[in-house]
């Protein structure tokens, strides 16, 4: 994610579920510096966090599931491979039939 922020700029708002990776001290404290706040969706009510959870559901039903990863290097590879496709080639219909990469 420091990563993401140093090539695009911190967002105003980090949203998420409530997920122990995104209310850990260090997370909060990272958003913190980053100017950024937590927006968390409350629990049980993952309609709050639509979008990402539409994509983790696409994540694990076209990549994840479809694989047996036997290195982790080869993970990193098929997943590279998918997450290029997914935002450069399949086009999405919430974004007008366009790819992620276009719609920005």
């Amino acid at each position: 994610m420091s990563r993401l922020v140093s090539l695009h700029g911190a967002p105003r708002y980090l949203r998420s579920d409530n997920g122990p990776e995104f209310v850990s001290r260090a997370i909060l404290k990272w958003a913190a510096r980053n100017g950024m706040e937590m927006a968390l969706s409350d629990p049980g009510k993952p309609w709050q966090n639509g979008a990402d959870e539409s994509f983790n559901g696409k994540f694990r039903d076209e990549c994840l599931s479809l694989e047996w990863f036997r290195t982790r290097v080869e993970a990193k590879i098929v997943i590279e491979q998918w997450r290029r496709h997914y935002n450069g080639i399949r086009p999405h219909s919430s974004q007008a039939y366009l790819t992620p990469n276009e719609f920005k």
